[in-house]
């Protein structure tokens, strides 16, 4: 047995290795430019002047802080999921359709996304116009001009997109639940939320678990596409986040040491989040058992 076990770990060592290099290498590659300090006539010094540097950028703290104000929209897209799931769920007229519909969102290109909702958000954009003919010209703004608006906006507009999957992650759980746990429920008398409370929700701890945890990682390294296409980063830089912060400092202002130190702190970060991620599951793992 052990020898088999052997000649398996053989076998596995090509792809282990070309594994190690796609993400080992990179990997290596940005902490040791991050620790890389330009100094004058061409000499480069070692050390953690870049990470000094990034520490005392308002612009950084200020891109962090609207990174974190976007995990705000994550329960908010759990909860609707999990509304939108059970009514699924109930198979209710049309119920196939309306599943098809809540994730067409979640496959249409982010750019694409972000250049609909532009002309839509905008001062004289088509959500201001519904308002005004609606005779609710008072809840008109200019959403993503309006600097204390337009990071929600964009939040919102993310919700959209994303919730599409944890509507589908929540349904495809639910049905492979076994309904006669459902129906001894419904024999003792149990109300339709009791059976949602002691039912469903231990079912999909785990499925839940994993949404919030994606989510938050989408969050913190996958919306530079939003920010970027609708808003540039504006209004006075309020909308930006840090991957904009990485492109900019990378490409536009040449600072690549100070690009990759940024990506170095959104990789703790993610770890911390990861390790959070961890011992949320252990308690889950008592709840769902």
């Amino acid at each position: 047995m052990r020898r088999g076990g052997a000649i398996a770990y053989w076998f596995m060592a090509p792809a282990i290795a070309v594994l190690g290099f796609v993400f080992g290498y990179p990997l290596v590659a940005v902490v040791l430019e991050s620790l890389s300090v330009p100094g004058l006539f061409g000499v480069t010094h070692t050390g953690f002047g870049n990470f000094s540097v990034l520490f005392r950028d308002p612009l950084f703290w200020a891109s962090l802080e609207n990174n974190l104000r976007l995990f705000l929209v994550i329960p908010f897209m759990t909860v609707v999921g999990l509304l939108m799931a059970t009514l699924l769920y109930e198979r209710t007229k049309g119920w196939r359709i309306y599943r098809s519909l809540t994730f067409v969102p979640y496959i249409l290109a982010v750019p694409v996304v972000g250049v609909v909702f532009s002309y839509i958000l905008e001062k004289d954009g088509a959500l201001n116009q519904v308002l005004s003919s609606l005779g609710l010209g008072f809840l008109q703004h200019d959403w993503l001009g309006n600097p204390s608006l337009a990071i929600w906006s964009v939040a919102l507009v993310i919700a959209w997109q994303q919730t599409g999957l944890a509507i589908v992650l929540f349904l495809a759980r639910m049905v492979g639940i076994d309904e006669s746990l459902y129906e001894a429920a419904m024999i003792d008398g149990a109300s339709g939320f009791r059976r949602f409370r002691h039912i469903t929700l231990p079912q999909l701890a785990r499925v839940i678990e994993f949404f919030v945890a994606i989510s938050c990682i989408n969050m913190l390294s996958w919306v530079f596409s939003y920010v970027f296409v609708m808003t540039g980063g504006g209004p006075v830089q309020k909308t930006y986040v840090m991957e904009l912060y990485i492109y900019q400092n990378a490409f536009s202002n040449g600072l690549m040491n100070l690009a990759s130190a940024t990506s170095v702190v959104m990789l703790v970060v993610a770890t911390l989040l990861l390790s959070f991620q961890a011992v949320l599951r252990r308690r889950v793992d008592r709840i769902a058992v």
